[in-house]
């Protein structure tokens, strides 16, 4: 069970981010034009984008192990046993995601901090 290298994790977050990006894009401007039609209530786009962040990683990787990036690099989501992890742990990574400070725990931690609460690994597949 071979770790996903630290270049593979980056691509596989350049790839979500942006797939997470045209998601949001579109949803919010179904959603401006409801508003202005139907007069609904506006939400900042940062809110779709934190909400629709949170359904991908926790729906892909719950169900798949895996997200789309992932698929591309051929790898995927391991507990520390190299075992499918908990949903437990999956939320907890989709929740720690949404905070800033994630990714300025690898030079401590060597793994963004969504792994290293979860007990989780990237691994190749």
């Amino acid at each position: 069970m071979n770790k996903a290298g630290f270049g593979t994790r980056v691509l596989n977050f350049i790839v979500d981010t942006l797939l997470i990006f045209g998601i949001t894009y579109g949803f919010n401007s179904w959603w401006d034009f409801q508003v202005m039609n139907w007069h609904y209530t506006y939400i900042p786009f940062y809110v779709f984008f934190w909400a629709i962040m949170f359904v991908y990683y926790t729906f892909f990787e719950a169900i798949f192990k895996r997200s789309p990036a992932k698929w591309l690099s051929i790898t995927r989501v391991v507990n520390k046993n190299g075992a499918r992890p908990a949903f437990w742990q999956i939320l907890v990574r989709s929740l720690i995601r949404l905070t800033i400070i994630d990714c300025f725990f690898i030079p401590f931690l060597d793994k963004p901090l969504h792994d290293y609460m979860s007990k989780t690994e990237v691994v190749e597949a």
